[in-house]
């Protein structure tokens, strides 16, 4: 398992995305990109955090810069979440769940005294030739997408 830290060079990857597409990170990202790794769709915190970030989508357009959001709801599931609130962020899936390890995101987790295994909400600011700029993890929605955009604003739209 890798756990990427900032500075390192991720890795391609190909995992399928909502639509029916598959999205290639060596043919289709030459440009600097956000990768958000979520629990569920659906649920309240990860819906929350998909329509901040589609909220702000044209921030992201405006500097070319690619939202796409992971979990291992597999792509039926996407199709439906994005469709409900209007998403304009890429959903991809990774149900075999090794992106999610590649990135260190698979993680022990205990709720109620229970111990089990899931996402840690982390999102990757990563550029074009895929050197991860900046990390957050353990992501707490509230205010996430606007700590976001203050960090692109801060490393790529410096001038």
């Amino acid at each position: 398992m890798k756990n990427y830290e900032e500075g390192d060079q991720v890795r391609n990857f190909s995992l399928p995305v909502d639509g029916g597409k598959t999205l290639d990170t060596s043919r289709d990202i030459n440009a600097p990109y956000l990768v958000y790794f979520y629990p569920k769709d659906d649920t309240p915190g990860c819906t929350l955090e998909a329509i901040d970030f589609s909220n702000s989508s044209p921030f992201f357009k405006k500097n070319n810069i690619k939202i796409i959001g992971i979990s291992k709801d597999n792509i039926e599931k996407h199709d439906k979440f994005k469709k409900k609130h209007n998403l304009k962020v890429i959903l991809a899936s990774d149900i075999e769940g090794k992106v999610c390890e590649d990135f260190g995101v698979w993680v022990e987790k205990s709720m109620y005294g229970k111990k089990y295994m899931g996402i840690e909400r982390s999102t990757f600011l990563i550029d074009e030739k895929h050197i991860i700029k900046k990390i957050w993890r353990k992501v707490k929605v509230k205010e996430h997408v606007s700590q976001v955009i203050d960090e692109i604003n801060t490393i790529f739209l410096k001038s």
